[in-house]
C-alpha cells in the first residue's frame, strides 16, 4: 500500500513523456497526491503509516433518541456527568505525571550508567573501547526503539503532535490514542532519548497526555472496554475531543513542569476549539501533574531515584542570578530575534526536503526503516564521542566551587582525555544527555567557559543532526534539537558582543533558543510562559516577549510554521483558521456543482433503496426529504441528516415495517438507546438482507438529526469555510436561494475535503494563478 502511494507520488512525467510542471515535483507535492476532484477518498500518514482518513461528529445529533435522553435527565445526573468530567481531568494529570517521572527515571539512569561506563574506559584511556562501548548501548537502545515503533504501533513514532492537532481540528487519526500506541510511545522515547539521539521527549508526552485522556474517556483498549452506565456521557466525539485538549496540555506541563504554559500551549498551538469551561478542566489537570512532579522531585532530593538529579525536571533555574539589561540592549535583542527568525524558517524549509527522502526511504519496508534508524544512531554516537578530540583542552579555574575535572555522568567539566587539570568544553557539551547539555550550555556567570570553536562545532553539530534524527522510526520531539541549537548560536552572538552588553551569555543562550523555537514552531504566548517557569525569572519577560515576537514576524514572511508543513506534508484535511482571499469570490453553489448530484432518502424508506445507496457509495451521511408536490411528486421539505452509521445500525437491528408508516416514538426506543447510536459502528460488509426484507420498509425520521447546519447557495466559501471550523462540524447541507415548487429543498452536502483550498484548486485552478504560499 505504501509503496503503490509513494511510487505515484514519484511520477514527474506525463503521458507523453514530457517532463512535468516544476511545482509537481516530489519535492513539492503532498505526500499522499490528491485527486483532482472535490469528492476525493482522503488518505493520510498517521505516524508512519498510510491510512483512510474520516472526520469527526463534533455536532450534537438532536434526533427524537436525543431529546427523550435529555429531557428525562434529572438533576442528579446532569450532577454527576459534571463531577466525572472534573475527575477525568484530575486522573489525566495524575496518570501523565506518573508517566512523565517514570520516563525521566529511566532515561536518566541508562543514559547515567551508560556515561558513567564511557568514563571508566576514559580513565584507562582507553578510546577505542570506550567508543564501541558508547556507539553499541546507544545501537541498542535505538534498536529497540525502532523495532516496536515499525513492528507493533507505527502511529508512535515522530512527536505525534499534527496529528493532535489534526484531531482536535475534526479529522479522525486511526489508532493514534490506542493503548499500543501509548505503550510503545512510553518505551520507544525512553530508548531513543536514552540513545543520545538529537531529541527530546517533550512532544512525545504531549502524545502520552492524550492517549491516556482518550483511553480514559472511551473506557479503556477498544478489545477491552469498561461497559459501566456513567462512562455513556463521554462515548462521543465531542467530550472526547476536551478530554484529549486536557491531556495535551498536561503533557506539555510534565514536559517542563509549566502548569500555565501547558494550557496556552493548548490553546495556542493544538486546540480549534476553546471555552471558559474548557480552560478551568485544563489547568486543574496541569495543577496535578505539578503537584505529582513535585512530591517526586522531593523524593529524589534524598537520594532515593538512582543516577536522577534534583534538577532533572527543570533545565534552567536562574531565580537565585540578578541579571541586568539597558536600553542599548535593544540591539543584540533584536538581532538574536532576526536570526532566530531566519534560521527558524531556514531549519524548517530544510526538514521539509529530508522528510520528503526519509519518506521515500521509508516506503521501501520496515529493514529498511530500522536501518535507516540505526544508522542515524551510529552516525550520532561517532560524532558525539569522536569530536571532542578536535578541541583544545582548557584549564580549570581554582575559583569555582564545582569539582573540576570530571568524567562522571553529569558537570560542568568533562576531563574527557585532557590531562589532570584541564578540561574539555565541548566534551561537555556532547559527552552527556541532552537535558544536562541544555543546563550547561545555558550556565550563568561562566564567560570563559566555552571556547568560540567548541561552540561553532556544538552548533554545527546538532543543525545536522536536527535535520537527519527527526523523522525516523522511533518516538521523537522537535522540543530540544531547537533549545540545543538556538541556545548555541545565542551564546555565541554574547560571547562575540564581550563589552557592548551587560548580558550574561547564559542568558543569550535562553533567548536563542526561544527565538529559533518562535523562528521555527511560530508560537509566542505559550513559549514565553513556558520559558519564563522554566527560568524561574521574571525579570526575563520583557525581552523574551521582544525576542519571541521578532523572531515569529520574521519566520512568517518566509515560510509556514513546522507543524503546518507536517500536516501539509502527511495529507492530514487540516482547516485553517482564515480562509484563502480568492475563496471569497465562490459560491457554495458553484462549489457544489463541481460534485456529484447529492443522494437523498425518503423519511419511510425501503430497505432495498438503502441497502442499495450503503453498497454504492461512500458518504457518510444523507438528507431525509419529506412531503411530495402534487404535480410533480418531488419532496418539498428537508427533515434533517441521517448517518451511515445509524443506518448499518437499523439493518443490523432489524428494525423494519411490514407497510409503509411513520413509527410511534415508544417503538425506536425499544430498539435502540443513545448509548448504542454514539458507537461509529458502520461496517455495511457484515449485513446480510434476505430479499423478503428487501421489500419491507424504515422509517428514518426518529433516527435523522432534524437540525443540521445549513447554508444558502449563494452563501461564500470563505464564509463556510469560517462556519464549518468554528463549529467543528463534518457535514454542511446546501438549501437553494428559492424555494420553489418542483425543486429538491436540498442541493447538496459540503465535507471537510471540500472545502481544502488544495481540492477547490483542482477544479477552479483559474481562481488563484499563482496560487497560494501554502500549497507551493
Amino acid at each position: 500500500m505504501e509503496e503503490v502511494l509513494f511510487n505515484q507520488i514519484g511520477n514527474n512525467t506525463n503521458q507523453n513523456g514530457e517532463e512535468g510542471d516544476p511545482e509537481s515535483n516530489t519535492l513539492n507535492q503532498p505526500l499522499v497526491k490528491a485527486h483532482r476532484t472535490l469528492s476525493s477518498i482522503p488518505l493520510a500518514l498517521v505516524g508512519t503509516k498510510v491510512s483512510h482518513i474520516e472526520s469527526l461528529d463534533y455536532e450534537i445529533n438532536e434526533n427524537d433518541l436525543f431529546k427523550h435522553d435529555w429531557r428525562k435527565r434529572s438533576n442528579a445526573q446532569v450532577l454527576q456527568y459534571i463531577i466525572l468530567k472534573w475527575t477525568f481531568a484530575c486522573l489525566i494529570g495524575l496518570f501523565t505525571g506518573l508517566i512523565a517521572t517514570l520516563i525521566n527515571l529511566a532515561v536518566e539512569n541508562i543514559a547515567g550508567y551508560k556515561l558513567l561506563a564511557v568514563g571508566h574506559f576514559l580513565d584507562q584511556e582507553r578510546y577505542v573501547k570506550g567508543l564501541m562501548m558508547f556507539a553499541g548501548a546507544n545501537l541498542g537502545l535505538t534498536l529497540v526503539a525502532s523495532v516496536l515503533c515499525v513492528c507493533f504501533a507505527p502511529t508512535a513514532a515522530g512527536p505525534g503532535i499534527p496529528e493532535i492537532k489534526a484531531y482536535l481540528n475534526g479529522v479522525d487519526t486511526p489508532n493514534m490514542f490506542g493503548a499500543t500506541t501509548m505503550i510503545v510511545k512510553i518505551v520507544g522515547s525512553i530508548g531513543a532519548v536514552a540513545a543520545g539521539l538529537d531529541l527530546g521527549k517533550e512532544g512525545p508526552l504531549v502524545h502520552i497526555g492524550s492517549c491516556i485522556a482518550s483511553l480514559l474517556g472511551q473506557g479503556g483498549p477498544d478489545n477491552h472496554r469498561i461497559k459501566w452506565r456513567w462512562l455513556r456521557y463521554f462515548n462521543n466525539d465531542r467530550d472526547r475531543r476536551d478530554l484529549i485538549t486536557c491531556g495535551s496540555a498536561a503533557g506539555v506541563c510534565a514536559a517542563f513542569r509549566s502548569p500555565v504554559g501547558g494550557v496556552l500551549f493548548a490553546l495556542e498551538e493544538v486546540a480549534t476549539w476553546w471555552r471558559s469551561a474548557l480552560l478551568w478542566r485544563t489547568f486543574f489537570s496541569t495543577a496535578v501533574v505539578v503537584v505529582v512532579l513535585r512530591e517526586f522531585i522531593e523524593i529524589c532530593n534524598s537520594g532515593r531515584c538512582g543516577l536522577f538529579g534534583s534538577g532533572g525536571l527543570i533545565m534552567f533555574d536562574v531565580s537565585h542570578v540578578t541579571y541586568t539589561y539597558h536600553v542599548t540592549d535593544i540591539i543584540p535583542i533584536t538581532l538574536i530575534g532576526v536570526i532566530g527568525g531566519i534560521l527558524g524558517s531556514l531549519y524548517n524549509y530544510l526538514l521539509h526536503k529530508v522528510l520528503r527522502l526519509y519518506n521515500l526511504i521509508n516506503a521501501k519496508g520496515k529493514i529498511h526503516k530500522v536501518l535507516l534508524s540505526l544508522s542515524v544512531s551510529l552516525f550520532t554516537s561517532v560524532c558525539l564521542y569522536g569530536l571532542p578530540f578536535l578541541a583544545k583542552c582548557k584549564p580549570c579555574d581554582p575559583s569555582i566551587e564545582e569539582r573540576c575535572p570530571t568524567n562522571g555522568r553529569s558537570g560542568n567539566f568533562k576531563q574527557f582525555h585532557c590531562p589532570k587539570g584541564y578540561y574539555s568544553d565541548l566534551a561537555t557539551l556532547l559527552l552527556t544527555t541532552n537535558d544536562d547539555a541544555v543546563r550547561n550550555i545555558f550556565s550563568s556567570n561562566t564567560p570563559n567557559e566555552f571556547s568560540m570553536f567548541s561552540l561553532w562545532i556544538f552548533f554545527v553539530l546538532y543543525c545536522i543532526l536536527g535535520l537527519i534524527t527527526f523523522g525516523i522510526a522511533t518516538p521523537s520531539g522537535l522540543f530540544l534539537p531547537i533549545i540545543l541549537m538556538g541556545s548555541a548560536y545565542g551564546r555565541m552572538l554574547g560571547a562575540a558582543m564581550g563589552s557592548y552588553t551587560s548580558i550574561d551569555q547564559g542568558l543569550f543562550a535562553v533567548l536563542g533558543a526561544a527565538s529559533l523555537m518562535a523562528g521555527s514552531m511560530r508560537m509566542t504566548v505559550s513559549l514565553c510562559v513556558i520559558f519564563l517557569e522554566l527560568t524561574n525569572n521574571l525579570l526575563l519577560l520583557p525581552i523574551t516577549m521582544f525576542v519571541l515576537l521578532i523572531a515569529k514576524t520574521v519566520g512568517d514572511s518566509f515560510n509556514l510554521s513546522i507543524y503546518e508543513i507536517i500536516l501539509h506534508l502527511k495529507g492530514l484535511p487540516f482547516l485553517e483558521a482564515n480562509p484563502e482571499p480568492w475563496m471569497r469570490n465562490l459560491t457554495v453553489g458553484e462549489l457544489n456543482d463541481a460534485k456529484p448530484p447529492v443522494v437523498t432518502l425518503q423519511g419511510v424508506e425501503k430497505v432495498a433503496n438503502i441497502v442499495d445507496v450503503l453498497r454504492n457509495t461512500t458518504h457518510n451521511a444523507f438528507p431525509v426529504l419529506d412531503g411530495s408536490d402534487s404535480a410533480t411528486g418531488a419532496a418539498t421539505e428537508l427533515h434533517g441528516l441521517i448517518l451511515r452509521a445509524h443506518l448499518v445500525k437499523v439493518l443490523k437491528k432489524r428494525w423494519f415495517l411490514d407497510e409503509k408508516r411513520r413509527t410511534e416514538e415508544w417503538e425506536v426506543r425499544e430498539k435502540f438507546t443513545p448509548v448504542e447510536l454514539a458507537e461509529r459502528e458502520d461496517d455495511f460488509n457484515e449485513v446480510a438482507i434476505t430479499s423478503s426484507e428487501m421489500q419491507m420498509y424504515v422509517d428514518l425520521h426518529p433516527l435523522t438529526n432534524t437540525t443540521p447546519y445549513t447554508v444558502v447557495q449563494s452563501m461564500s466559501v470563505a464564509k463556510a469555510l469560517v462556519l464549518f471550523r468554528s463549529v467543528g462540524l463534518r457535514h454542511l447541507l446546501v438549501v437553494p436561494k428559492i424555494q420553489a415548487s418542483g425543486l429538491s429543498p436540498v442541493i447538496g452536502i459540503l465535507t471537510r475535503q471540500d472545502l481544502r483550498a488544495y481540492n477547490i484548486l483542482q477544479a477552479f485552478p483559474h481562481l488563484d494563478k499563482h496560487k497560494s504560499e501554502k500549497l507551493r
